[in-house]
């Protein structure tokens, strides 16, 4: 089953979507034009106003994806006419910014012998999140009012969801327990020391100096909670390294040797038979990810964004149904769909207890890819000038970089048609990615717009 097609009338006033036969039979009698490549919208030459339905645009909050779903009230009950999956990009926001970080404060201690500091008087207004959050509520806010603008949205619908952390981590928490937190009581080294039961997480090692290990590496994206620490020997962290921990079980070929070294002093602590002792390692994976507790960022980025999300979607003047991530799953599993995020939008409260939906639709995947930078000199990894300034013209011979163009080349290496994103250049000698090959040298005389840089990439 594919999306439905959006409609738009003579004066640009969103009508129902229509069926993609029904888009196809108009622009073919040539009583419409192509509008919009993603989402894609026709728009109709003659026609002014016509009859809509009730329609609900609905959303599932994630950090890293975001379903939509459009759900319209038709006689034969609600049904999923359009869907789509909007992938986020807070983790490359994040990155550029530790990166941007590291350069300045690499330039400022080059260059200034003293800096007074300067966090202590700046102030963050109320609401404020970092941009990598705040990019997630703004993704999502922008994609209500672009399909506001191609739909008759009469309402809206979202999940609300709030995480439990520490139950997540400990489900039968109660009471004062919430107070008290992990460490409550301890010192970390002395928590882990507790919670490993003194022994090497990798060679179950005793009697020597322990030290701790991240067990997701931090160079990896591990984060320094103490879920995600163990407690490893010198041998087993300085061999470990970096290594991902599925990774440095798999390969260490010294492992075994340290497990026998310690078994002639530590017998009882280690399987007597080759047997026992072979399958005691290959469920030491097993293990200790059992041991260790998932992380919970993903979770946090959705706790900070549910009330802000929530707010900035009232100003868009529309009713908002809310609902759990419960509910959310029990109408599914209610219903029997899989799991998938523009299904679990379409599930979203309690018009979502009966929806109806094709599992196999292709949701339309959108993935944020930024307007480019405004960085305007690339640099070195030590933050020293590299390469010259970039101009800040953008368009040049009426395209600028992103723009989805068809190249037809008449003759050359690449002569035929192609269609891609396009790289400009100041000489007009274009870059053409197309399927992720790379065409340099087409001109730009030879391309033809389709679809604008509008600083998302579009799959089906």
């Amino acid at each position: 089953m594919q999306n439905r097609v959006f409609v738009l009338d003579a004066q640009r006033a969103p009508l129902m979507p229509c069926h993609p036969a029904r888009a196809r039979e108009l622009l073919r009698e040539g009583k419409a034009a192509v509008f919009r490549r993603f989402p894609f919208t026709i728009i109709l030459n003659e026609r002014n106003g016509g009859g809509t339905q009730n329609l609900t645009i609905k959303s599932d909050p994630g950090s890293k994806t975001t379903g939509l779903a459009l759900v319209a009230a038709f006689r034969r009950g609600l049904t999923v006419i359009w869907a789509g999956e909007l992938a986020h990009r807070g983790h490359i926001i994040h990155a550029a910014l530790e990166r941007r970080s590291d350069q300045r404060h690499s330039r400022r201690s080059r260059k200034t012998r003293h800096r007074a500091p300067r966090f202590d008087h700046r102030t963050r207004p109320a609401g404020w999140l970092p941009p990598s959050i705040l990019h997630r509520v703004a993704t999502v806010v922008t994609w209500h009012k672009r399909l506001m603008r191609l739909a008759p949205i009469t309402d809206a619908s979202m999940e609300r969801v709030r995480f439990d952390m520490q139950a997540m981590q400990n489900p039968e928490i109660s009471g004062t327990e919430y107070q008290q937190g992990t460490l409550f009581g301890y010192e970390v080294r002395e928590y882990l020391l507790e919670k490993w039961m003194r022994t090497c997480t990798y060679c179950d090692a005793q009697g020597v100096p322990l030290e701790i290990d991240h067990v997701h590496p931090r160079s990896l994206g591990g984060s320094d909670r103490v879920s995600n620490l163990a407690i490893a020997c010198h041998d087993c962290n300085q061999a470990k390294g970096n290594q991902p921990l599925a990774i440095f079980l798999q390969k260490d070929a010294g492992r075994r040797e340290r497990q026998q070294r310690f078994a002639a002093a530590y017998a009882d602590n280690v399987p007597k038979k080759r047997e026992e002792r072979e399958q005691h390692e290959a469920n030491r994976l097993e293990r200790v990810l059992k041991q260790a507790k998932v992380p919970l960022r993903d979770a946090a980025a959705v706790n900070a964004t549910r009330n802000i999300l929530f707010g900035r979607l009232l100003e868009l003047g529309l009713p908002i149904e809310t609902g759990s991530g419960g509910r959310t799953k029990f109408n599914r599993s209610l219903q029997h769909y899989p799991k998938a995020h523009w299904i679990d939008a379409a599930c979203v409260g309690e018009t979502g207890e009966c929806v109806r939906l094709d599992p196999m639709m292709r949701p339309l995947q959108i993935t944020a890819a930024g307007h480019g930078r405004r960085q305007m000199q690339n640099v070195t990894k030590k933050g020293f000038p590299r390469g010259k300034a970039k101009s800040r013209q953008k368009i040049y011979f009426g395209f600028q970089t992103g723009d989805m163009v068809r190249a037809v080349v008449p003759r050359g290496r690449f002569e035929g048609t192609h269609v891609g994103k396009v790289a400009c250049k100041k000489s007009g000698s274009f870059k053409l990615k197309v399927n992720g090959k790379e065409m340099d040298g087409v001109s730009w005389r030879h391309c033809t717009p389709i679809h604008r840089a509008d600083g998302y990439a579009y799959a089906h």
